[in-house]
């Protein structure tokens, strides 16, 4: 069996604290708002693999196509020695690449979930003899600390995730990967592209009602870990398009007037009938766009690789 190690960067409390204060926050600003990221207990976890498998949910499966087709390419470009994902939660779609990437000595998996990072890094581990597995328990939209590996290095953000970033927290983020990036390293971005409304909504509204059940998730997350009482059958799942910013919103609109308390926070708050809480931006993006944000950061776009629809986008950027 390979090497695998995986080290915490993130204090013990990170998440209870990091979760207290988006709450606190989210539920007192005007309009009300909560980060995506707390969807993704064990549970939503699972309800986002469902997801994932629906037939109205394609970005998954279009981007699982491009490494399939394209991971030759994307190994070719590079030459990395090290492989680390942002994000990586189970791993899956990576093994494209790892498999691709014939020179790879070490795969730095980086995610919040010591027990994702665990089953993944372990199976890997024994599926790889050759592979140096070096797990980090971090947030990647914070300052990383990264293992000393071999390089050239590939950051990879897969899943079209940085469309959960607002725009400001984009900047700041892909300013950090460039951090990271020394001369021969790169960056591969994974984003879901601007189509037809009908077929974006429907990705995030599917007729057996899992995507709605995912964001009431986060609901039963509050609850649970903060002593609230939400009732997730007093909210409606919403999913709109923002035409002029280019994104999905979702939202849960409160049915009737209503006061959730929030023990743990204190917290008493109003919620007007019909009033919408915001629980993810998933911005979609455009090449242009996105080799614009990359060169604003100090990289530059120098492959593009789509699925065969045109549905989503590989990227690959170096450093400038």
């Amino acid at each position: 069996m390979s090497p695998f190690r995986i080290t915490r960067t993130l204090p013990e409390d990170a998440t209870d604290a990091a979760l207290r204060a988006d709450v606190l926050a989210g539920l007192a600003a005007t309009p009300k708002t909560l980060p995506p990221k707390w969807f993704y207990d064990a549970h939503g976890s699972d309800l986002f693999e469902q997801i994932t498998a629906l037939e109205e949910y394609y970005p998954t499966r279009a981007e699982r196509e491009i490494l399939i087709d394209r991971s030759g390419d994307i190994a070719a470009a590079t030459g990395a020695r090290t492989l680390i994902e942002l994000g990586s939660g189970s791993s899956e779609k990576t093994r494209y690449l790892i498999d691709a990437l014939t020179s790879l000595h070490t795969y730095v998996p980086v995610d919040v979930s010591e027990s994702a990072l665990t089953q993944a890094g372990q199976a890997l581990a024994a599926e790889r003899p050759d592979l140096h597995v070096h797990a980090l328990i971090a947030d990647f939209t914070g300052a990383l600390a990264l293992p000393d590996t071999p390089g050239p290095r590939l950051v990879a953000f897969l899943g079209g995730t940085i469309g959960n970033l607002l725009p400001a927290e984009r900047s700041a983020f892909l300013a950090s990967v460039r951090g990271l990036l020394s001369p021969g390293d790169a960056l591969l971005l994974g984003t879901d592209l601007v189509k037809d409304e009908r077929v974006l909504v429907r990705a995030y509204d599917d007729a057996a009602g899992v995507t709605a059940a995912f964001n009431k998730n986060v609901l039963t997350v509050i609850n649970r870990e903060l002593g609230a009482d939400f009732d997730a059958d007093a909210f409606d799942h919403v999913a709109r398009w923002d035409a002029d910013r280019e994104w999905i919103e979702m939202r849960l609109r409160s049915r009737t007037a209503q006061t959730v308390k929030v023990p743990a926070l204190g917290l008493a708050v109003d919620f007007a009938a019909g009033e919408e809480l915001r629980t993810e931006v998933s911005a979609k993006f455009r090449e242009e766009g996105v080799a614009e944000e990359l060169a604003a950061s100090g990289m530059e776009l120098s492959h593009w690789w789509t699925d065969r629809e045109g549905r989503f986008a590989l990227s690959l950027a170096t450093a400038r």
